[in-house]
């Protein structure tokens, strides 16, 4: 007799990898994600690809630029806890600058990424650490359960 486990009842689905704190980490944060994300059956190109793609740029990107301390990673953690809810989490090991929004000039080149996590995720926070802070956001979508 085979018993079936449906999708609210399987285990999350989680990844997680440690990047080097540089612009080039970053990068490869956004693409190893979107990998990842392919593997789980959701498709590079789909409407969540692209979003978590962006996030996980904007994350990377502030724990590079903001929340860098000489000698030390960052992380990346992907967690799929329901068929329609991605949490996507960038830890880093400075926890004396929380990332806050900013209403940059129109023409400024920085200062709104935080904006965009805002519009694409469901929610969004900070998480302090005992070395450092994570900050997260979830994103909710439908019709993409995967095959993972």
């Amino acid at each position: 007799m085979t018993t079936r486990v449906s999708d609210s009842e399987a285990a999350p689905q989680r990844f997680a990898q440690l990047f080097s704190s540089t612009r080039r980490g970053a990068r490869l944060a956004r693409r190893l994600a979107t990998h990842q994300l392919d593997l789980w059956g959701i498709p590079h190109g789909s409407e969540l690809s692209d979003a978590v793609a962006h996030v996980v740029a904007e994350l990377a990107a502030n724990a590079v630029t903001h929340g860098h301390v000489a000698g030390r990673d960052f992380e990346l953690r992907l967690v799929r806890t329901r068929p329609d809810t991605l949490r996507v989490e960038v830890a880093d090991s400075r926890g004396d600058r929380r990332p806050e929004e900013q209403q940059g000039a129109p023409d400024a080149e920085s200062g709104r990424g935080l904006l965009l996590v805002e519009a694409l995720a469901s929610a969004w926070g900070v998480t302090e650490r005992a070395v450092g802070k994570t900050v997260w956001a979830e994103l909710r979508h439908e019709g993409q359960s995967g095959r993972g």
